[in-house]
């Protein structure tokens, strides 16, 4: 099983945890990792593309001229596609680009994802976190203990707004409240600092429950 030390928002060790092997010691299966971040990233879009036939352009109520007499071809309405300013023929118009993924295949990409990041040692336990008010000086204080540098992934317990805030005027620092995360998340950061109670979150969903050794003070 996977073995890392649990860290303090000050830097010091706080001693160590035995992470689930069926959570970070998983089969990594890269088809499915690339399944997943092109349906994330699928869903992420929005079509907004859109444009007006000639039931939605203004005017045409009425023949331009009457049908005979004129010497002209005839015409019915001055929405038709070829007026300037008729309706539009075959143009976008907005769509649903989503596509699905099983749960099972999701949880498994999820799975694969997190193996990765411990294979890499790039998987951080701190105790906890949280501060008595917004501050951002306190969180980039936390980042300075931990000595993190680069894109780092925080996955908590509970949706604290103080935290959140805290964090989200630093550049390339992500939060996510467990389990509510995406593979993008995982793989785009450099380090994934996972709280305890997140831990025992993600463990009692998917794996076993850590065991934790304290260090003797």
């Amino acid at each position: 099983m996977p073995n890392t030390t649990i860290r303090k928002a000050d830097g010091t060790s706080g001693g160590s945890v035995v992470l689930s092997d069926k959570i970070f010691g998983a089969k990594i299966t890269k088809g499915l990792l690339h399944q997943a971040v092109i349906t994330e990233m699928t869903n992420s879009r929005q079509d907004t593309r859109n444009t007006k036939t000639r039931a939605d352009v203004a005017g045409g109520g009425r023949k331009p001229y009457r049908q005979k007499g004129t010497g002209r071809a005839r015409q019915g309405s001055i929405s038709a596609p070829h007026y300037r300013h008729g309706g539009i023929v075959f143009g976008p118009h907005p769509r649903d680009l989503s596509s699905k993924m099983s749960k099972k295949a999701r949880r498994h990409a999820l799975l694969s994802a997190l193996s990765v990041k411990a294979e890499s040692d790039a998987i951080m336990v701190i105790d906890s976190i949280g501060f008595d008010a917004i501050s951002t000086k306190s969180a980039a204080a936390v980042l300075a203990n931990l000595e993190l540098t680069g894109k780092v992934l925080f996955i908590v317990s509970d949706n604290d707004p103080i935290v959140y805030k805290s964090f989200r005027n630093i550049p390339k620092i992500t939060t996510r409240v467990a389990p509510a995360f995406s593979v993008r998340d995982i793989l785009d950061a450099d380090t994934i600092v996972i709280v305890q109670s997140a831990l025992e979150t993600l463990e009692n969903i998917w794996g076993t429950s850590g065991k934790t050794e304290e260090v003797a003070a």
